[in-house]
């Protein structure tokens, strides 16, 4: 058994104020005893604290209560330097990134082709003409290699929502990746049956408006897992440096716009091929689930936004292409939105598994399964050819041969979990959604909240938060659409919500997909 802390050790780590000693040795030593902690990795502990106490403190954690009370005097000017000793106790530093590239991109002009390549579309007959001239010019870029549009894409920055582009290896668009960087989708099965959304709907209501946060500002405190923070890619650039403790405040928190979190049932469907193993390996049959819809918060919102305009200011193309502008991955600032991409993508899954994993403490259930996708990022992937190039889909799914993925409806229309069948016109991808019939203005100049509450009674659907420019009626028909994708993926289970949490209305705050 660990021998005791004393006080003497406590204060190797700095000038600890005597008002303080009985806490810190009282935490200390609940560490060594209860927790069975090592002496060792408790004073680490305690020199993290000190080093950074507001993280601590908002935070939920082992010694988030001392952490507030030395932040607290922090905050009266009264400051706990850690001591050298001290600092001897803290986790090595992760090794400096270093950036493997040929130096600054230089600004260049370019023209577009003469004409566009050829790409598919799916659906074209719901698709708007905006989108299509979209697409259209995308395929004109001189770097382009290879495009699809998905049947539901709308018009959007640059590529259009629904866009997919293949582009040159060594090349990416920030637009084309759009401005919620890995934006995804995240569905957890539990073994629990349908009757228990009428048997506790009180709980699951409870559960979503006290274990979710959502809006620009929201952020959150408790955190369940906070490891995606210790990642060497939060040291790589100043950019990222910046970002990271709006990143760690907003961890386990969702957006604006489309962005929700839902209980509702899944209907898990026989196997139409047996010999297929790569699926959901659940009986078929009914089950509660969670289905989480959000991105990766102010942090990708402002790399894409840095680099976006660091592409244009770059890349110089005719007016209609402006928003195409790419970054050369051979350069350093094509290196350092790589990085951040990524990282984004790593902070993203994570966001979805806090909100999942409190979710279901909440239920005091693990889920038997969990299915989550990106669809807004960049792939590094080989053509039929073998050529390799960055495949960028902005609101489009994954799908490639047996690649699990999931397409939302609205807030009373059904999504599905889908097995991609590797479709090469495709490049490998399916819709990302229902896509959007009216713009943002056109819904609220059009629906009435009556016409939205009348929506949700005849789906039987409870919402918390929304506002019309999310109305059901705003969507395009799912079945439509996923129709028109039949040769994509192969359908597997139906999600049906019931109970739907998106941010509360606020029209003066931006939208954030």
């Amino acid at each position: 058994m660990e021998t005791p802390i004393s006080i003497d050790n406590i204060l190797t780590l700095g000038p600890i104020p005597e008002s303080l000693h009985t806490p810190f040795l009282r935490v200390a030593n609940g560490l060594v005893q209860r927790a069975g902690y090592p002496t060792e990795k408790v004073m680490g502990l305690l020199a993290q604290m000190l080093q950074n106490p507001k993280k601590f403190a908002y935070s939920k954690n082992k010694v988030t209560n001392l952490a507030k009370a030395i932040y607290d005097l922090n905050k009266q000017g009264i400051a706990i330097p850690l001591s050298e000793a001290g600092a001897a106790y803290l986790p090595p530093e992760p090794a400096p990134f270093t950036l493997n590239t040929s130096g600054n991109q230089t600004e260049q002009t370019f023209d577009l082709r003469s004409g566009p390549l050829p790409y598919a579309i799916f659906g074209r007959e719901n698709i708007e003409e905006g989108a299509l001239k979209q697409m259209e010019t995308a395929a004109s870029l001189p770097i382009s290699v290879a495009g699809a549009l998905m049947p539901d894409a709308h018009q959007g920055y640059g590529l259009p929502i629904g866009g997919v582009l293949a582009t040159d290896a060594n090349t990416v668009i920030p637009f084309a990746v759009g401005v919620d960087i890995a934006c995804r989708m995240c569905l957890s099965i539990f073994d629990l049956p349908p009757a228990f959304l009428k048997r506790e709907p009180h709980l699951l209501k409870k559960s979503l408006v006290e274990q979710t946060k959502f809006g620009i500002g929201g952020e959150t405190r408790a955190k369940f897992d906070e490891s995606v923070m210790d990642l060497p890619e939060w040291t790589a650039t100043k950019v990222i440096r910046d970002l990271k403790d709006k990143a760690y405040r907003q961890l386990g928190s969702s957006g604006t716009g489309n962005h929700f979190v839902e209980w509702g049932i899944v209907e898990v469907y026989e196997s139409a091929d047996p010999s297929k193993t790569t699926g959901l390996n659940l009986p078929s049959g009914e089950y509660l689930a969670l289905l989480s819809h959000s991105g990766s918060r102010g942090f990708g919102g402002n790399v894409a936004n840095y680099y976006s305009k660091l592409a244009m200011l770059k890349t110089k193309l005719p007016k209609q292409a402006a928003h195409l502008a790419w970054l050369d991955l051979n350069t350093e600032e094509g290196q350092e939105y790589w990085i951040a991409m990524n990282l984004a993508g790593e902070y993203a899954s994570a966001n979805h598994h806090e909100i999942h994993n409190k979710l279901a403490k909440a239920l005091g259930e693990k889920p038997l399964v969990m299915i989550e996708n990106h669809h807004n990022f960049a792939w590094k992937e080989q053509m039929p050819d073998g050529r390799e190039v960055i495949v960028h889909r902005k609101g489009a799914t994954p799908a490639g041969p047996d690649v699990l993925g999931i397409i939302p409806g609205s807030m009373t229309q059904p999504g599905f979990v889908v097995r991609g069948r590797g479709d090469t016109d495709s490049l490998n991808s399916a819709s990302h959604g229902a896509g959007r019939l009216m713009s943002r203005t056109q819904a609220f100049n059009n629906i009435t909240n009556s016409q939205l509450k009348k929506a949700l009674e005849a789906a039987d659907v409870q919402l918390i938060g929304g506002d019309l420019d999310e109305a059901p009626m705003v969507y395009k028909n799912i079945e439509t659409v996923i129709d028109a994708q039949r040769d994509l993926v192969s359908v597997l289970a139906k999600f049906t919500p019931k109970i739907v949490r998106m941010a509360d209305a606020n029209r003066k705050e931006g939208r954030e997909d």
